[in-house]
């Protein structure tokens, strides 16, 4: 076996050279008398290889020299009816780098055959991220076992009194596990995090809930759970990859299963049905994390997993996108002649990306203004995603040269065909594809899609997938998660950012605290820069409001509402030619943005201060290196002009603070314990922009 290993990462080794050897080098994949070690400079997982059917011997972090043995030598993962592994299993490994989507990392198959059924788990190994990632490939045939088992949930589970040691470490579920950290110890302590999208439904987007590990097991939701160790202090976290709990396929009813001894990653996102004889079909997949001592070092772990995951792109990526939806008109206004002078407006704001939504195509859809618009049976017409001739006699063209003549990209909406279950993805795909080459179009908001079975999710990858390869990776797409069946926050989330939620004056839920206590609760988590986040024209419906409502948007000034969003990626939800003329005033600030926006994306964004609640000091730290960054503080409508505010910074230090936007001032401060300082804004809802640097 070890004669055979070499055979395999020979040609690994040789195809690498100079910097790509140095960069790759710390990311190893060894087996060596049954025992299979993955691991880079920071993290080690070793594993008896079990034919394939791995079971984790311990996990080590490097950096802190410190070990986990596992107290429990069952298979990692478990699919009912599928238990003792038959043949030798097959380890093969393959760098991935110079990729245009992905950074440079180790890829890792480990295959095995369970009874009927192929098991594939591909690991990914990043260098200098105390991670290990994998996801899970199945092929071959459901046992009855899982057939039967296949929708039980809790049902299935073994509620009799315990009563030894070999009932506590006995699997518990009759659901398929992904993995399990069968951890030595009796003080762990758990925190599962919880999402929820469908944000035309949902305004609590994160729930966290704490858990003491026990003898019995627990039911965890959440795509993220934090353990830490009660006598070390040291914690780890997993990371599930899947969409949020309440929406995901072959959902078994919970993400974790944890007790003393065992934490269980369950639901692998496939139904026995959706297992075939001849493909592979993917499922969900988690990611495995080094916490660290604080929580600063778990965060920044994770998010530069998150990162690591979907690299950004300055000239890609980042934007200041108009889209005019937000202002309820739908596609009544759109046509040739209000898209250009929209534009002009847009212009003069700042803008850097303009968004025709819903109207453009000929197609009605079934938000259109237009009574008997479908969004089923698309391919039907086959003109559907052509212009209307009617609203761009000339084709999408001058307004595209329009665009240009004043350097704002043109985007567009598109609504890929839900018929069966996505199977016309690869017409809706050649469209797309075709608006790219043809018109160099390459921002497109993806909306109204509905994932209600595998065959949809697959087909919906492969609709992603063939237009970003055909476009050299160039396109971005931003991904609507308000309504759906959707993929949320941590699955196919490669592709581009979130458009995260409508708001709208004309229903009095636009209310700017709510917008940024989102973003704030979501920014912990999940990295910012990848969310649309929107501010909105607060001229617009100001009667609609209550009357004595102090959080309307009519309280707070523009540059307000625009700086909410800066550590987003920005989307101005209006009509450019309703502003009135003193909106443009925020074009100062906005060009301010522009000059800034690369530098505060590059770091890692975090929540400081308090949860918004339209009276709080709160707001961001985007963490650019160990001394540098940018604080971003909000002082909303509180009377208190001074706060001790808690950041991410070092105790102990001195920090300048050098204003960059807002009302902000130049000062020297202490850095108090729990990174608090004591900062000033002048007036209630007004904000800060400062760049920072830890002075000693």
């Amino acid at each position: 076996m070890k004669r055979h290993l070499f055979l395999i990462l020979l040609p690994f080794f040789s195809l690498l050279a100079g910097q790509s050897v140095a960069q790759l080098q710390s990311c190893r994949a060894s087996l060596s008398n049954d025992t299979l070690v993955l691991e880079n400079d920071l993290i080690a997982r070793r594993f008896r290889w079990n034919n394939g059917q791995l079971i984790t011997l311990s996990l080590t972090d490097k950096k802190r020299k410190q070990s986990w043995e596992w107290i429990s030598k069952d298979p990692d993962c478990a699919f009912p009816g599928h238990t003792s592994p038959s043949g030798k299993g097959e380890l093969t490994t393959k760098p991935i780098q110079g990729q245009p989507n992905q950074t440079d990392h180790l890829e890792v198959s480990v295959t095995t055959r369970l009874g009927t059924l192929d098991v594939r788990r591909v690991f990914r190994i990043y260098p200098n991220i105390a991670t290990l990632s994998c996801t899970f490939y199945l092929r071959g045939k459901a046992s009855p076992e899982w057939q039967q088992a296949a929708g039980q949930s809790a049902a299935g589970l073994d509620f009799k009194n315990i009563e030894s040691q070999a009932d506590l470490n006995k699997r518990t579920a009759t659901v398929p596990a992904m993995d399990k950290l069968a951890l030595p110890g009796n003080h762990w302590r758990g925190r599962a995090v919880e999402f929820a999208d469908m944000t035309d439904r949902n305004n609590t987007l994160v729930t966290e809930v704490p858990y003491n590990l026990y003898r019995q097991p627990g039911f965890l939701k959440g795509n993220l759970l934090w353990l830490t160790d009660g006598l070390s202090g040291s914690s780890l976290f997993v990371l599930k990859e899947s969409p949020v709990s309440a929406i995901q396929l072959a959902n078994p009813g919970f993400d974790f299963l944890v007790k003393n001894g065992s934490v269980q990653t369950v639901g692998a996102g496939i139904l026995p049905t959706d297992v075939t004889e001849t493909d592979w079909v993917r499922g969900y997949g988690y990611t495995l994390g080094l916490g660290g001592m604080t929580e600063l070092d778990g965060l920044r772990t994770l998010r530069s997993y998150q990162d690591a995951n979907r690299p950004r792109r300055a000239d890609r990526d980042e934007m200041i996108l108009m889209n005019t939806w937000g202002d309820r008109n739908k596609d009544t206004k759109i046509k040739e002649q209000f898209i250009i002078t929209e534009l002009q407006k847009a212009a003069q704001l700042g803008i850097t990306r303009f968004q025709i939504d819903d109207g453009w195509e000929l197609g009605k859809s079934m938000n259109s203004a237009t009574p008997g618009g479908s969004s089923e049976a698309i391919w039907k017409n086959p003109k559907y995603w052509t212009p209307d001739p009617d609203r761009f006699p000339n084709g999408l063209k001058p307004v595209i040269d329009a665009a240009k003549k004043l350097n704002i990209e043109l985007g567009l909406w598109f609504s890929p065909s839900v018929d069966s279950s996505f199977k016309h993805w690869d017409k809706d795909a050649q469209t797309l594809i075709g608006l790219y080459k043809e018109h160099g179009i390459r921002t497109f908001k993806i909306d109204l899609v509905q994932i209600p079975d595998k065959t949809a999710e697959v087909n919906f990858r492969k609709f992603l997938d063939t237009v970003m390869a055909a476009t050299n990776y160039e396109v971005i797409f931003n991904m609507d998660v308000t309504a759906g069946r959707r993929n949320g926050y941590h699955f196919m989330n490669e592709y581009g950012n979130l458009f995260l939620e409508n708001r709208y004056t004309d229903w009095t839920n636009y209310y700017p605290y709510w917008t940024l206590r989102n973003l704030w609760n979501l920014s912990k988590y999940v990295p910012p820069q990848n969310l649309q986040i929107e501010f909105l024209n607060k001229w617009r419906n100001a009667d609609k409001y209550p009357a004595g409502d102090r959080f309307a948007p009519a309280n707070y000034s523009f540059d307000y509402l625009f700086a909410i969003t800066m550590m987003a990626q920005p989307l101005a939800w209006f009509e450019a030619t309703g502003l009135p003329v003193e909106a443009f005033q925020t074009a100062k600030l906005i060009q301010t943005y522009r000059t800034n926006q690369t530098q505060i994306h590059a770091g890692h964004i975090l929540p400081i201060g308090d949860e918004p609640s339209g009276k709080s000091w709160t707001g961001f730290q985007s963490i650019t290196s160990d001394t540098e960054g940018f604080l971003l503080l909000f002082r909303e409508d509180t009377p208190e002009g001074q706060d001790m505010i808690k950041t991410w910074l070092p105790a102990g230090k001195r920090v300048s603070l050098e204003p960059v936007a807002g009302a902000g001032k130049a000062t020297n401060l202490v850095i108090l314990k729990e990174g608090r300082l004591s900062v000033t804004l002048p007036t209630p809802n007004s904000f800060g922009l400062y760049r920072y640097k830890v002075l000693n």
